[in-house]
């Protein structure tokens, strides 16, 4: 929450983030009722053997793409009216994806688990939950429904949360994705030692983008540590100038879903038409 002074008054401002958060805390609370922890750990023996998400971004040819399945977001509204998951995961695999992510929030996202579920038994690559993780029961979820890996927050968690939910993730056999908008949270996700660290051009209070800001902290991250850029990237020259500066990966799905031919729109981030 932003506080923001008007004459002699503080007014506080709730963020897009702020309500985010506060609404997932209430779908964990409710998700925990009806599945209750115990429960859900049980599933994970029925899940599918995890993708090693991390080395499918280094096996790659040139920048590997995430390409993200989305049917909307706060800001942009509706991306994408004829939305099928499992079409466009088979599209985006075919036409070069290294990893696909999959937008699960439902409130603000219009996403379900289940079309992660659906995707990941349709394509052969790593499938990554994209969402505000904040529990570790969110994690046990991703592993239930065949997530290779998920996204961590740094923003959304503070410290003791944010190792807890990275150890925890691996130890389910899952790859972490720890995304930071802020450059001053940059020290706190290297002390964990991840192997993928994403940076997030889009500022999650405000929903503006800008690719500059991925570029700024580039050379901050230690060698042999996977760096993704994400957000913000919209044309072949966009990743182009990435991969100039050293970015490994790039995460796009916005420009991706609003495509008519999504499968060209693929093979022009690649440079493949």
């Amino acid at each position: 929450m932003i506080a923001s002074s008007s004459g002699n008054s503080t007014v506080a401002v709730t963020t897009i983030l702020d309500s985010i958060l506060a609404r997932k805390q209430a779908e964990v609370a409710a998700a925990k009722e009806r599945v209750p922890e115990r429960v859900l750990a049980a599933r994970i023996a029925d899940a599918p053997l995890v993708r090693d998400f991390a080395a499918a971004l280094r096996a790659a040819t040139g920048v590997a793409l995430i390409a993200e399945i989305k049917k909307s977001s706060p800001s942009a509204g509706i991306l994408r009216e004829d939305f099928d998951p499992v079409e466009i995961a088979k599209t985006y695999e075919s036409h070069g994806a290294a990893c696909i992510s999959v937008l699960t929030d439902q409130s603000f996202f219009q996403g379900k688990l289940s079309d992660l579920t659906d995707v990941r038994c349709a394509v052969g690559v790593p499938v990554l939950r994209k969402d505000f993780l904040i529990d570790r029961y969110q994690v046990l979820e991703a592993r239930a429904a065949g997530a290779d890996c998920v996204l961590l927050i740094a923003e959304c968690l503070d410290d003791v949360r944010l190792r807890e939910l990275h150890s925890f993730a691996a130890d389910l056999g899952m790859e972490s994705l720890i995304e930071l908008y802020a450059p001053e949270n940059l020290d706190r996700v290297l002390q964990f030692g991840p192997r993928l660290v994403g940076v997030n051009n889009r500022n999650l209070r405000t929903f503006v983008t800008d690719l500059d800001h991925s570029l700024s902290l580039l050379d901050r991250i230690p060698d042999g540590m996977l760096f993704v850029s994400e957000s913000g990237i919209r044309t072949r020259a966009d990743v182009e100038r990435l991969q100039t500066a050293g970015v490994d990966a790039i995460l796009v799905g916005e420009s991706l879903m609003r495509s008519p031919d999504v499968g060209r729109a693929v093979d022009e981030l690649l440079g493949r038409t």
